[in-house]
């Protein structure tokens, strides 16, 4: 064949593989892009955190100021759960105001949330609003709150944390600390039937059991607004209580100062929910440990998002609790805490 021949069909056969190859990558570009675009975006989780008291600003951040939201995000974390990167947290508090729960949690349905975390008076309204979504809460009775028939095996789309007895373990502290008292002040909601307000009669209901007991007369004292705490003193008075149980309502957390201020200036030892009130000034706390309930919450979300159903998580009781102990307000009271009671105490604030 002729020299010029020869390198005209291989300049030829070259330009054939040339636009081949880039025929076949172009192919493979497109079929790679178009294979990405046809793969579903991955589903992040929606949990929302509702919780009655605690200011708003509180429950922000990756290590939030408020005890339970601290222990929840972080015990979220811990089992693999980042907010922001595979979890997105929605964080809504009725900031001491429970007649907002019932607009907070229909907007949360509204937002098609996937678990719904809440404590206390939120359960109730988190049902009203729906029955499908998931609810852990951690409330005091679920049973005698309506949430379910059943601790072990939930019937409704509820389950989480139960902690009635703690009521009458804060009304024993509280007479082993002042052992006088014998006419003690429940500072509880106003009760008005078991189907609006069923925490506080279950409250009530546990601190009387643990009242006869002990041989002490409980005085129930109701608060509902900022504005009912003046006629809830002089009801404290006119009784004569000699000491106060705080029943752990969202009012009272909100406005301890005036129920501290209101005990020091009468005399009165009182035992409080949450350490925020020792902290201010107020005699002593009993409570379960937040950060640990917080994270107990935490690993239901966790077996609901790995498909689990309430019907299969069976509610729990708290198991980490602390007593809080202000021995500068014991002094101002004229109480001599007794070195046994010391003891078991968790924080003792000089």
């Amino acid at each position: 064949m002729h020299a010029f021949a020869f390198r005209t069909l291989l300049r030829a056969d070259a330009m054939i593989r040339r636009r081949a190859f880039v025929g076949l990558a172009t192919a493979c570009t497109v079929s790679a892009t178009f294979g990405a675009r046809a793969q579903p975006a991955v589903k992040v989780p929606r949990v929302a955190l509702v919780l009655p008291d605690a200011p708003l600003v509180d429950l922000l951040g990756p290590n939030p100021v408020d005890p339970t939201a601290r222990g929840f995000v972080n015990g979220l974390r811990d089992l693999g759960h980042i907010e922001g990167r595979n979890i997105s947290i929605e964080r809504r508090s009725a900031e001491g105001q429970p007649e907002r729960l019932r607009a907070l949690m229909q907007e949360l349905v509204g937002l098609r949330m996937d678990v719904i975390v809440t404590v206390g008076p939120g359960v109730r309204d988190a049902q009203r609003a729906t029955s499908t979504i998931p609810i852990v809460a951690w409330i005091d009775d679920p049973v005698a709150a309506g949430a379910t028939t059943s601790l072990g095996r939930p019937s409704r789309n509820v389950t989480g944390l139960s902690g009635i007895a703690i009521h009458g373990k804060r009304l024993q502290l509280l007479k082993e600390a002042a052992p006088q008292s014998v006419r003690v002040a429940a500072i509880d909601f106003k009760y008005v039937d078991s189907i609006e307000t069923p925490g506080t009669y279950v409250r009530r209901r546990a601190a009387e059991a643990a009242a006869r007991d002990l041989g002490v007369t409980l005085i129930a004292v109701g608060v509902n607004k900022p504005e009912d705490f003046e006629q809830a003193f002089a009801v404290i008075a006119r009784e004569r209580a000699d000491a106060i149980i705080d029943m752990g309502t969202p009012i009272n957390l909100v406005h301890r100062r005036r129920i501290i201020d209101f005990a020091t200036r009468q005399g009165l030892p009182a035992i409080y929910s949450q350490r925020e009130f020792p902290e201010s000034g107020g005699l002593m706390s009993y409570a379960p440990s937040d950060d640990h309930s917080g994270a107990r919450l935490a690993a239901y979300v966790d077996s609901i998002l790995k498909g689990a159903k309430p019907a299969d998580l069976p509610f729990e009781q708290p198991t980490k609790f602390a007593l809080v102990i202000n021995l500068k307000t014991a002094k101002v009271l004229g109480l001599t805490i007794s070195p046994s009671l010391l003891l078991r105490a968790d924080e003792v604030i000089q």
